[in-house]
């Protein structure tokens, strides 16, 4: 079956739940802040294994020379 629109979280739990207590309450928490400040980002880790394996193929064929 298609839908319309989306569900909120309210009707999906009354939904599962076969209806609403008065005690449940739904609370929205804003995203977590990194930890500590990252000195590398993905795009960077991504770049520099790729540096690193392409180097090893140029080493490995020397050795096989």
């Amino acid at each position: 079956m298609r839908r319309l629109r989306s569900l909120s979280e309210d009707e999906c739990y009354a939904r599962c739940y076969r209806g609403w207590e008065p005690t449940v309450t739904l609370v929205k928490l804003e995203p977590r802040r990194p930890r500590y400040p990252m000195p590398v980002s993905g795009e960077m880790l991504r770049q520099i294994f790729e540096e690193r394996i392409d180097a090893r193929v140029v080493d490995e064929e020397l050795d096989a020379a």
